[in-house]
């Protein structure tokens, strides 16, 4: 038998056509991730010095990658959203005022601008600082402008939306040390100081004696007060003591910086005629504590009105190194006055100087 040898024409078996686009389509994806992948960790073209990049809130990827490559941050191509993509991150990026510098990558970026690690503008109040020197410092970072700022803090609505029954926030904004975001509005910066201050007040309120007698807003006011006669640590409980020996016996405080807070323009020379101008803080010609705060007291000052020194004082003389000398009687005020302040005539109701 002879065996045919020739192969058999029959049908010939071919390849999938989806298969061979599947791995192309995964050849060209591989190939595209790997393109992506070298742009996100190659340096971008910036040179030199570092660079400021403000991202506002609500920027698109669009607008982001824009304003990146505007800067020259990243490459002026269409990459950078590609890459974010790819990455996962491209919901993530926060909106804030980033420093870029020479040699990062867009992989650096992304990662910046997902952590949202963005330049912290430092402010640092001091304490017996009023509402308008604190606008002063935020106004200097450009944080918020100085007429907004002092409007905001000191419209009474401001103090409602916070909880505090007040016309105003002066004495709320506690002293301390704040960093903030040019994107944050002053609205944003008050409400922080404040919710500080509440804070705080709160606390020391808490470990005060049962029954003080005093609501929180007239214990701020009278610490603002305290906070401005003296920066003696020692002395704010004696000076507590003697203004709330004033009040106790319901003889007017007669207190200097209240005057100077209630005049429209003092040229830092109090004058006899600054104490006869009628005005709600001018604690000579009405009694009882002012209608609120005159700056910011902060927590010293705050704890000597809670826990004011056990003296009879009722009035104190400056001696011309940053103290007091402590009187309990007029004569003997009279007479302190005559030795620390001899060119001073002594008013007969004065307890300070």
């Amino acid at each position: 038998m002879v065996l045919d040898a020739r192969p058999r024409r029959g049908k010939q078996k071919t390849g999938n056509p989806f298969s061979w686009f599947a791995g192309f389509l995964l050849l060209l994806l591989l190939s595209a991730g790997g393109v992506l992948w070298l742009y996100g960790h190659t340096p971008g073209p910036l040179t030199g010095g570092d660079v400021v990049v403000m991202i506002p809130p609500g920027s698109s990827l669009a607008a982001i990658e824009r304003n990146l490559q505007a800067a020259r941050v990243i490459p002026p191509d269409g990459r950078f959203r590609w890459y974010a993509r790819l990455r996962g991150v491209a919901s993530r990026l926060q909106a804030g005022e980033y420093v870029f510098r020479a040699g990062q990558t867009p992989e650096d970026v992304l990662q910046l601008l997902a952590s949202g690690k963005g330049i912290r503008h430092k402010i640092t109040v001091p304490e017996g600082y009023s509402i308008a020197q604190i606008a002063g410092l935020v106004a200097a970072e450009g944080l918020a402008s100085r007429e907004e700022f002092i409007a905001l803090a000191k419209d009474p609505q401001t103090a409602r939306q916070l909880g505090i029954e007040a016309d105003g926030l002066e004495g709320y904004l506690y002293p301390d040390t704040y960093y903030f975001t040019r994107n944050q509005t002053a609205a944003e910066i008050i409400r922080i100081m404040a919710e500080r201050g509440i804070k705080e007040l709160k606390a020391l309120m808490a470990a005060a004696p049962p029954n003080y007698g005093l609501t929180p807003h007239q214990v701020l006011t009278l610490a603002s007060i305290v906070e401005k006669e003296t920066g003696q640590p020692t002395e704010r409980p004696l000076i507590a003591s003697v203004y709330l020996n004033r009040l106790r016996l319901g003889m007017r405080l007669q207190a200097d910086p209240t005057v100077i807070y209630g005049l429209a323009n003092f040229n830092g020379n109090l004058t006899k005629a600054d104490l006869r101008t009628d005005t709600p803080y001018n604690t000579y010609m009405n009694a009882g504590l002012p209608p609120g705060p005159i700056a910011s007291p902060g927590q010293a000052s705050i704890a000597a009105v809670l826990h004011p020194a056990s003296e009879s004082y009722l009035y104190f003389v400056s001696r011309n190194d940053g103290s007091h000398y402590f009187s309990t009687t007029l004569a003997e005020h009279n007479r302190a006055v005559g030795i620390y302040q001899p060119k001073r005539s002594a008013p007969a109701r004065r307890s300070s100087g």
